[in-house]
């Protein structure tokens, strides 16, 4: 009998997860401000009230997929980063590893790194991967200063926006002009690699 708490949690969190599946699938469908409990419900083949079981609204929807999509973008840049001493090296694997995972999930880059949803704002347990994201990639740029690839002043606040904006710009362009096409076949994907350069020449190091 101990496990019939187990198999519950284990169903709960699967339904779960399909709910979320399903409202990215109307997501994609209908624009990521278009989410539809009702519609949700209806291809899941339950009862709108049912759902609630499991989300309290539709904001902890997005909530829970906000959530979801940090964590997958902050393992795919920690993942590339991985096989290298901080530094610009393992900068530029993570840059490149983050645009192809927004290549890869363009749906939840909207919601992760756009404001698409009017009066939506994560909860800060969902909001805690992006931060070790901006802390994952601050390490990595104070890493590089103290190789010599860059000036201190890139470990700086206006350094780390313009780390930022600069893979933020290159990836909106892509998804806005070509969100059809691979991170291979990108026009401005293609530009990801450029980027830790573009960077190191605005702070040369000394």
């Amino acid at each position: 009998m101990a496990d019939i708490p187990d198999r519950r949690s284990r169903r709960r969190n699967e339904t779960k997860a399909e709910i979320l599946a399903i409202a990215l699938d109307v997501m994609a469908e209908e624009g990521v401000a278009g989410l539809s409990l009702a519609t949700v419900a209806r291809r899941l083949g339950v009862r709108p009230p049912s759902l609630y079981k499991y989300f309290s609204s539709r904001h902890a929807v997005y909530d829970a997929l906000f959530k979801k999509g940090q964590e997958g973008y902050l393992d795919a840049a920690l993942r590339a980063a991985e096989p290298y001493e901080p530094g610009l090296a393992a900068m530029g694997a993570a840059l490149e590893a983050g645009a192809r995972w927004i290549m890869a999930n363009q749906v939840l880059a909207q919601l992760l790194f756009w404001r698409p949803v009017p009066g939506f704002t994560p909860s800060p347990e969902a909001y805690a991967p992006a931060l070790a994201t901006h802390e994952h990639f601050t390490a990595l740029i104070r890493g590089a200063v103290e190789r010599g690839e860059l000036h201190p002043d890139a470990a700086g606040e206006e350094g780390l926006d313009l780390a930022a904006s600069l893979i933020a710009g290159v990836v909106s362009q892509q998804l806005g002009n070509q969100p059809g096409v691979t991170y291979e076949e990108g026009r401005f994907t293609r530009l990801v690699p450029r980027l830790t350069r573009i960077f190191a020449a605005a702070y040369p190091p000394r």
